[in-house]
């Protein structure tokens, strides 16, 4: 249901979703919550993360293959965590995300071979956050790349004929974004999420209790916003109505 000021709680109930993220963590920060509670309920999970998060870190003596490993290993049981179906790491040097005719090729191959009624990826039109933070190039060029392949690539036959046969993907959930107008009731997912979140130890600075603690807090928030205990926000794209 719509509320006053266009916001509402989306009742979506699909049976496969494919999110696709720029590095490690990327995806249990922005819809964690959101994937772990469709999980619960029989969904098909899939998620692709396109960066080896090599380059992840302020400490210039672990190697980015070293960080690669061990982040490749958060993954894992943040996966487990949220009740993943299959993960898939890309492995593409953080900073080289390109929005290029290849990547979206390789994400309309997945689109179409997954067959998700529902994907998830990074709002790509959110640049600055007020005046703290410019959101990663990564996540920018991921999100065209992805809107590239929803829109009209994977629906239409003709592009990328060699990807397999059209799938038109019915709803697209942008995290991230500025322009927040959908959310998802992620009360009964948020301490998977949580859990999830805090699997990635490589990325926690100081005493992880305040990362918890801070998951919690924002989803509340959001709950707030739609009058739910917890919340995720995203930009809702209605692409088969």
């Amino acid at each position: 249901m719509r509320r006053k000021d266009g916001t509402r709680v989306l009742e979506l109930a699909p049976n496969r979703v494919l999110a696709v993220y720029s590095h490690p963590d990327d995806a249990d920060v922005a819809c964690g919550g959101t994937l772990a509670t469709w999980a619960a309920r029989g969904a098909e999970v899939w998620l692709v993360l396109l960066c080896d998060g090599g380059k992840g870190t302020i400490d210039a003596a672990v190697s980015p293959k070293t960080l690669a490993s061990i982040r490749a290993g958060e993954v894992a049981v943040a996966a487990k965590a949220i009740g993943v179906t299959n993960v898939e790491m890309l492995n593409i040097p953080d900073g080289e995300v390109d929005r290029d005719g290849q990547l979206a090729g390789e994400l309309v191959r997945r689109i179409r071979s997954i067959k998700p009624e529902v994907v998830l990826g990074h709002d790509p039109t959110a640049v600055f956050f007020g005046s703290v933070y410019v959101n990663h190039r990564d996540h920018r060029a991921a999100g065209w790349a992805l809107l590239d392949a929803v829109a009209p690539a994977s629906a239409m036959p003709h592009y990328f004929p060699e990807c397999g046969p059209a799938h038109r993907v019915a709803d697209v959930l942008l995290s991230g974004t500025l322009d927040a107008d959908a959310y998802v009731d992620i009360t009964s997912g948020l301490e998977a999420k949580v859990a999830a979140v805090m699997a990635h130890e490589s990325q926690l600075v100081g005493e992880p209790g305040w990362v918890a603690a801070s998951v919690r807090s924002r989803a509340e928030a959001d709950g707030r916003t739609v009058g739910v205990a917890a919340a995720e926000g995203f930009r809702h794209l209605e692409l088969d109505r």
